[in-house]
């Protein structure tokens, strides 16, 4: 049997639970970091490689990868918390079938400036998307009731939108053709509801809403999911399950009633490609291509390189068989908006319906089912020192 990354990364993982210290410690990071390289191992031994190339491998893990190699030992199921996971070398491999299909990305639908966790610019986190071909990206910074992630409040997003304005000037000017959506990941309640003003979100392009808390709950939660998808604020809802790899399991819920009231609100659920979260999965994205909802596909990417975790999320897509015309980022600049705001529209038709009945039924039903410039300015706001490149959230998707 010849061993693949998403095999190491279960005897790395494995091993790590017999360790301790230093070794723990690299079992652990060398098993995260296997999703990440970009060529399988195996090959990279056959070209005659070292295994040293590969991150996070030192000598002391070469020579263990290399043992393996020579005598595979037995590799149980991945347990759920390490289950259904891409490594970016099967990502490739899945995409290169299905360029014709696939190709052609228009954009990226998730990622954080150092306006809130991440650590580059605006500009910066543009220049990566234009690198990659992008006609858009979407700078989807933390709101102001995620305050470990730095998030924003309403005047904060109102200066956030003035940069958005200057740069896509700049880039105008330049001719680079991407355009920077004004975006936010807002931060939802337990019960499915906004931290921000429905009047500050009316300004942007698109608002992503996503559950940062009460992720470790073990009963259904599908009435936390329905009214999130009822939030008039919201067009989609982001790493839905809330798992991250290793660490932390993430809800349930009867999905195929959450993908279904999606589907009929016309939202989209998100496809989070950062390597640990890879959050709506490929199981999970079989029950949504049945409900034929919408899906919308972001790196959650904290630095300008991590836009390259995007293979993951494409290929998920590919492999759950979602149909072209059903994600979002194939969508043009214009056309994605204007669907923002349809949803956007209905959903206030819906919060007036509501408000004259009287009882908010629409908006609760289902919950029984649960028991630079900027840089600098935005540091003086806050009361501290701007960041400097490459602080922050280092690993990024963490939140």
């Amino acid at each position: 049997m010849t061993l693949t990354n998403a095999h190491l990364a279960e005897l790395l993982a494995l091993a790590a639970e017999d360790a301790e210290g230093h070794r723990l410690k690299a079992l652990r990071r060398a098993s995260r970091l296997a999703f990440l390289w970009p060529l399988e191992a195996a090959d990279l031994l056959a070209a005659g490689r070292s295994l040293t190339d590969l991150a996070g491998i030192g000598p002391w893990l070469a020579r263990v990868l290399r043992a393996w190699f020579e005598d595979p030992p037995y590799i149980p199921d991945p347990p759920a918390l390490r289950r259904d996971f891409l490594t970016l070398a099967e990502a490739r491999r899945i995409l290169a079938q299905a360029p014709d299909t696939y190709g052609g990305l228009r954009g990226d639908l998730q990622m954080h400036s150092d306006w809130s966790d991440g650590s580059g610019t605006i500009l910066e986190m543009a220049a990566a998307g234009v690198e990659h071909g992008y006609g858009y990206v979407g700078i989807t910074d933390h709101s102001k009731g995620l305050k470990i992630a730095g998030g924003i409040d309403e005047a904060e997003l109102r200066e956030q939108e003035r940069e958005v304005e200057r740069v896509n000037r700049e880039l105008s000017e330049r001719g680079l053709g991407l355009r920077v959506l004004r975006s936010l990941e807002m931060n939802l309640s337990p019960e499915g509801a906004s931290d921000m003003e429905p009047a500050a979100l009316a300004r942007l392009d698109l608002v992503l809403g996503s559950f940062h808390s009460q992720l470790r709950k073990t009963d259904d939660q599908t009435g936390r999911y329905l009214a999130a998808l009822r939030n008039p604020d919201i067009q989609v809802l982001g790493h839905p399950r809330g798992r991250v790899y290793d660490f932390r399991l993430g809800l349930s819920a009867d999905w195929r009633r959450v993908f279904g009231t999606a589907a009929e609100l016309d939202k989209a659920v998100e496809i989070d490609a950062f390597p640990d979260r890879q959050d709506l999965n490929v199981e999970l994205l079989d029950a949504a291509r049945e409900a034929e909802v919408r899906i919308s596909i972001g790196t959650d990417a904290h630095h300008p390189w991590q836009l390259g975790h995007v293979d993951l999320g494409l290929a998920a897509a590919v492999r759950a068989g979602i149909p072209r015309d059903r994600i979002l980022n194939f969508m043009e600049a214009d056309e994605l908006v204007a669907w923002a705001e349809r949803v956007r529209s209905r959903g206030r038709e819906r919060r007036i319906t509501a408000a004259g009945s009287g009882d908010g039924t629409d908006l609760r039903e289902g919950m029984g089912d649960s028991a630079g410039q900027a840089k600098e300015a935005k540091g003086k706001r806050r009361g501290r020192k701007p960041r400097k490149a490459g602080q922050g959230n280092g690993g990024g998707g963490g939140i």
